[in-house]
């Protein structure tokens, strides 16, 4: 992978605000012509420094309200446990992050459902059939504060 240099943080920058702004603008915006900018993107995609192009949907516009927090500790750590387990939730439809944790919990998951009854059939009909799980503890978000996707560059 290549260094970054000001220009390269620059279009990171308005790239993760805005991923679908044309060259032509973000060109501009970075100070750059056309094809110098489109070929740092390009170089940027394929150092894997811009993973993907997504669109953000709105959780409430889509009827997933409710945000839970799901911490997880495994009977074990077992190195054949702890890949059964990851395999397993990555086929729960529900949930929108996994992270192996140091601390109280193995595992931390972040769910969007309908309402708590929502919940209540993920957490039965998933959750509870994940391999090797010891303890959950479920934590609902009263109110989300401020939600980012871009890292400071």
């Amino acid at each position: 992978m290549s260094e970054l240099d000001a220009t390269d943080l620059r279009i990171l920058t308005v790239l993760q605000k805005e991923g679908r702004v044309t060259n032509a603008e973000l060109s501009e915006r970075v100070n750059l012509s056309p094809s110098a900018c489109h070929r740092r993107v390009q170089r940027l995609e394929e150092d894997g420094y811009i993973a993907a192009y997504v669109a953000l949907l709105d959780a409430r516009k889509m009827g997933r309200p409710t945000t839970v927090f799901v911490e997880i500790t495994l009977q074990g750590q077992a190195d054949e446990l702890l890949e059964a387990f990851e395999k397993a939730v990555k086929r729960v439809p529900d949930v929108l992050e996994c992270h192996l944790m140091a601390g109280t919990a193995d595992y931390l998951l972040k769910i969007l459902a309908r309402d708590t009854e929502d919940f209540a059939r993920i957490h039965r009909q998933y959750l509870t059939r994940l391999p090797g799980v010891a303890q959950m503890h479920s934590s609902f978000a009263l109110r989300t504060v401020f939600q980012t996707t871009a890292i400071s560059v």
